[in-house]
């Protein structure tokens, strides 16, 4: 059932894709876990094939994953990663540093980056520009709090007491 669901959730999206792009409106796609799309062969090559065509078609797809050795198991993952023209690497595993300097050609200087980094510090790839960052942004502002994806940060409205 879980094969079928996928590919129904991936069809009702990119009918919804048609649809936006029949009224001018660009659609994102975001696949957090993408590596579970890309476990199953059809939903693998269905995930490829949107992925080669969704920006010509008005959308912007973005997938996120953990632990990219579970993404290079796939046999789709090549041309998915052919028509990326921008990854955001954090801080990575020993064994993902590993696979993922091989695939994209990634210095051991610049694996530095990705290295028991702290948060949001990290590499940037666009085309073929390998870029270092380190995103840290103020903590004592409004748009901090909101854009935060700790628990422990985020304040939840206090129950009101007597």
């Amino acid at each position: 059932m879980k094969k079928l669901g996928m590919l129904i959730v991936q069809d009702a999206v990119w009918n919804t894709i048609n649809i936006n792009r029949a009224i001018g409106r660009s659609t994102w796609y975001f696949v957090d876990e993408f590596h579970l799309l890309l476990k199953e062969e059809q939903t693998a090559a269905y995930s490829a094939e949107i992925w080669k065509q969704f920006r010509k078609w008005g959308g912007i797809l973005t997938g996120a994953t953990q632990n990219p050795k579970d993404l290079v198991s796939s046999p789709e993952v090549e041309n998915i990663m052919e028509n990326s023209d921008f990854i955001y690497m954090l801080n990575q595993a020993a064994g993902d540093r590993k696979i993922l300097a091989e695939r994209l050609n990634i210095s051991s200087k610049q694996l530095a980056y990705v290295t028991n980094s702290e948060p949001v510090h990290g590499l940037l790839f666009f085309n073929n520009v390998i870029l270092p960052f380190a995103d840290d942004f103020p903590k004592d502002t409004e748009l901090y709090k909101l854009l935060t994806t700790k628990p422990s940060e985020v304040e939840h409205d206090k129950p009101r007491g007597k």
